[in-house]
C-alpha cells in the first residue's frame, strides 16, 4: 500500500511528462516494493503531483526548479538495495519528465518514509504488513508452491 508523491513548481514538467508521471511513478514504486500487479494492488499504489504556485520554490543561489519526491511505505517494505533502485529509478522518471539531462539530477530529491507497523490504517482498519505479504502471497502463489510468496524477499 504505497503512496509516492511528487512536489514540482508549476510548468516544471513538460507537457507529456506531466500527463504520464504520477503512473510512472506509482508503477516504478510498486515494482522496487516487489509486490504483484494486479488490480488490486495497482488501485492501493497512489501517486500525487503537488504543484507549486510561481515562485512557491527557490533556493539560497537561484530559481531553478528542484523536485521533491516523498514516498511512503509500510516498515521493511524497502530493503536498501530496493531503496537504492527506487531512487534511482524515481530521479530518472523525473528527470525525463522535466526534459533535464542527467547531469541535473541534484535538483530531485528522493525521501523514503517508513511507516511503523501497525501505524497504516485504511478502511477504518490498521493494516500491518504481515497483512499486505499474505495478501501478495494469495494473488502470485500458484497450487503447490512453497512458502516463500512474492511478498517473501530474501533481501528485505
Amino acid at each position: 500500500m504505497p503512496m509516492i508523491r511528487l512536489t514540482a513548481p508549476t510548468g516544471a514538467l513538460s507537457e507529456e511528462g506531466r500527463a504520464g508521471i504520477q503512473r510512472d511513478l506509482a508503477t516504478l514504486l510498486m515494482h522496487w516494493e516487489g509486490v504483484p500487479d494486479t488490480a488490486l494492488f495497482r488501485a492501493q499504489a497512489w501517486s500525487y503531483l503537488i504543484e507549486l504556485p510561481e515562485g512557491g520554490q527557490t533556493t539560497a543561489e537561484d530559481d531553478a526548479p528542484r523536485f521533491l519526491v516523498d514516498v511512503t511505505v509500510p516498515q521493511g517494505a524497502l530493503s536498501e538495495r530496493r531503496k537504492a533502485g527506487l531512487i534511482e529509478d524515481v530521479t530518472k522518471a523525473v528527470l525525463k519528465a522535466a526534459g533535464l539531462s542527467p547531469d541535473e539530477a541534484l535538483r530531485v530529491w528522493v525521501l523514503i518514509h517508513e511507516q511503523p507497523d501497525g501505524t497504516w490504517g485504511a478502511g477504518g482498519s490498521v493494516i500491518r504488513y504481515a497483512d499486505l505479504v499474505a495478501l501478495a502471497r494469495q494473488g502470485t502463489e500458484e497450487p503447490g508452491e512453497g512458502k516463500q510468496g512474492q511478498g517473501e524477499r530474501a533481501d528485505a
